[in-house]
């Protein structure tokens, strides 16, 4: 079967179990012949999945013609891979890869050419069938795309600690930037790419950036416009948009997943380079800190202060002698911004459910960075904690608590008066170190 009627039909069911019965005969096949997928020698439906799907490659064209009229001759597999390697090498740009496609459309019969030669130059085989279910059904037939993900660290706070840069988190589009052949392109995080910020990928396109993959956000005062420019929305255009970078590997590095350099030194690459950038290339800043030490905590919560009052998304959070990883890690954390209060108990509320007969929340008021605060505080309490303080409860009124939350709202209730969005228990404030109640 050629290798269009296999898109064919999976692009006329959308089932993924169907496509997957529909490829495994396929794939089956090429493993017969060859002893495995991976190690495919001239089988052309491997070849042109490949070829579309591994977001490594890339053709330097953004519009290819649909072709209509009588069919052409037929273009062989072997000639179109060819075209495509010029492609990718970019030793045919501007109007001799325009000519060059011309011909081969030319040449092609309908069907080969829209369904199966041009949607490998667009990247897009549009027939719900990507790298994640060939892989499934034929492992590690097409490489898959990945960057550094970080956990949320609300959910991880005992590894908030040690030797760590801070950076601030924009609020912008996660980018990867791939310098190859004398040309960058821009990704998503998922791989898809993302055409539509030619200055950007025009201020990188340099020799002394060949080989490396910068890891960013694109930025823009505009967010909803730059969303837009992102979904390729006709006539969306950001133009202060620039990429913000935090991190940089070799394309080697990245395409192995990992590399063992700390981010101490990949940040000293960066530097290394960044006299080479301009106003559309911009390193975040990244401020190195001990988290251990008093005098780093003083700084991480400035800084978490300053993401609030700016408008920041949060904090990133980034062990310094940590290397990189092409997957979602523990070693990157992100942090909402947060505000911290202290506020004064002037009662406890019994809990309900599971906490019937134990502490429930407790009630606090107070006056905070000139704010009249008045609320219930029932979040970050431990079971041995809600029985403890129940079992003393009289005790508690008047003491000191630490509450830490996203924001501080007004009550709809009265002007006056302050509330918390999402408020958490921290700590008692005012007992001796180690004195239990």
């Amino acid at each position: 079967m050629n290798p269009w009627n296999t898109i064919q039909q999976l692009e006329a069911d959308n089932s993924s179990l169907a496509k997957q019965a529909i490829l495994k005969p396929v794939l089956d096949y090429v493993a017969e012949s060859t002893g495995t997928v991976a190690d495919y020698t001239d089988n052309d439906f491997i070849m042109g999945v490949q070829l579309a799907l591994d977001p490594m490659v890339t053709f330097g064209v953004k519009q290819v013609p649909i072709r209509e009229g009588a069919d052409g001759e037929g273009y062989p597999m072997k000639e179109f891979e060819e075209l495509a390697s010029q492609l990718q090498l970019r030793h045919l740009t501007g109007h001799d890869a325009r000519d060059a496609i011309f011909q081969a459309m030319k040449l092609s019969t309908n069907e080969q050419w829209n369904d199966w030669y041009r949607r490998i130059l667009i990247k897009d085989l549009r027939c719900g069938t990507g790298a994640k279910l060939i892989n499934k059904v034929a492992p590690d037939t097409v490489p898959l795309f990945g960057c550094m993900l970080a956990h949320d660290g609300a959910k991880h706070p005992k590894k908030i600690t040690g030797v760590c840069y801070i950076e601030y988190k924009y609020d912008g589009v996660r980018v990867i930037a791939i310098v190859q052949n004398g040309t960058a392109t821009l990704h998503s995080r998922n791989g898809k790419l993302l055409e539509n910020f030619p200055h950007i990928e025009e201020a990188l396109s340099k020799p002394e950036f060949e080989g490396l993959v910068f890891d960013g956000e694109v930025m823009s005062e505009d967010f909803q416009t730059l969303m837009r420019q992102v979904h390729r929305k006709e006539g969306a255009q950001t133009e202060d948009s620039y990429l913000a970078v935090f991190d940089m590997l070799t394309i080697d590095e990245f395409n192995a997943g990992y590399t063992p350099m700390s981010a101490i030194d990949r940040r000293d690459r960066i530097e290394q380079l960044s006299g080479l950038f301009n106003y559309r290339i911009q390193l975040v800043e990244a401020t190195l800190v001990n988290l251990d030490l008093d005098e780093g905590q003083a700084k991480f919560k400035a800084m978490n202060k300053l993401a609030l009052d700016e408008g920041y998304e949060g904090l990133m959070i980034k062990p310094a002698h940590e290397g990189y990883k092409c997957k979602r890690s523990h070693a990157w954390l992100k942090i909402k911004p947060f505000i911290e209060v202290t506020l004064t108990v002037v009662g406890v509320e019994e809990g309900t459910g599971k906490n019937a007969g134990m502490l429930g929340a407790f009630v606090v008021e107070g006056n905070d960075d000139g704010k009249d605060f008045h609320l219930n505080v029932g979040s970050g309490l431990t079971d041995d904690m809600r029985k403890d303080v129940w079992a003393v409860k009289d005790a508690v009124i008047g003491q000191l608590v630490e509450i830490r939350a996203d924001a501080a709202t007004q009550s709809q209730d009265a002007d006056e008066i302050w509330s918390l969005r999402f408020p958490r228990f921290k700590t008692f404030r005012g007992f001796a170190v180690g004195e239990k109640l």
